[in-house]
């Protein structure tokens, strides 16, 4: 039986490149669960003049073919402007890795959702983003599933464990049903403030959690 990797795909694998995290991170973005099998975090360092990524580096939670994209992406994403970095497509990426799979092309997705999540979140942070709809609900919904509940691997919406939402004038409150004192609170608040507070026209964002 043919084996399923190509000789590109097992050498990012084996030493994949850019792995770490980036402290003080101009823009990051994290897709997927590790609970599904595979996750990825991305993390930038943008020029603020240029608009020139200087550096990007991933954490990787998944198989071989999870860490050899988000590893081909950082490449790929290195030294372009944030508009070149966008474009980058799945295709390309699995076409630079020598081919995946057909059952593994959901991981270059994933990188790439990875890579353009993180250029959102410094866009949102410098206020780049020209056509901004207003946040609602459901926006803050969308925001929270990329929220891991650290106690069941899945985000906090689909774990239950936001139980109210509520946005009023730019004012953001999230009840959360978990103790305060719990081990996982201060990530989950973390987290969330992080998610939210980027968000253009918010002002606040009050987290409750239940006692």
């Amino acid at each position: 039986m043919k084996f399923p990797y190509s000789e590109k795909v097992l050498e990012h694998f084996k030493n994949p490149k850019n792995v770490g995290k980036i402290e003080e991170a101009d823009g990051k973005g994290m897709e997927g669960s590790p609970a599904c099998g595979d996750m990825v975090a991305v993390y930038l360092d943008v020029n603020e003049e240029t608009m020139i990524i200087e550096d990007a580096k991933f954490e990787s939670y998944g198989c071989a073919s999870n860490i050899a994209t988000a590893s081909i992406i950082t490449e790929m994403a290195k030294g372009k402007t944030l508009e070149e970095a966008k474009k980058i497509t799945w295709k390309e990426a699995t076409e630079e890795l020598g081919g995946l799979p057909p059952v593994k092309a959901h991981c270059s997705v994933l990188a790439v959702e990875g890579l353009r999540a993180a250029i959102r979140d410094y866009e949102e942070k410098h206020g780049l983003i020209t056509e901004n709809e207003p946040t609602t609900v459901d926006v803050v919904r969308s925001r929270l599933k990329h929220v891991m509940n650290p106690m069941a691997g899945l985000d906090i919406i689909r774990t239950e464990l936001v139980s109210k939402i509520e946005v009023n004038d730019g004012v953001v409150r999230i009840l959360i049903d978990l103790p305060s004192t719990h081990q996982f609170a201060a990530a989950i608040k973390e987290d969330t403030l992080e998610k939210i507070e980027s968000l253009w026209d918010v002002k606040e964002v009050n987290i409750v959690f239940t006692e």
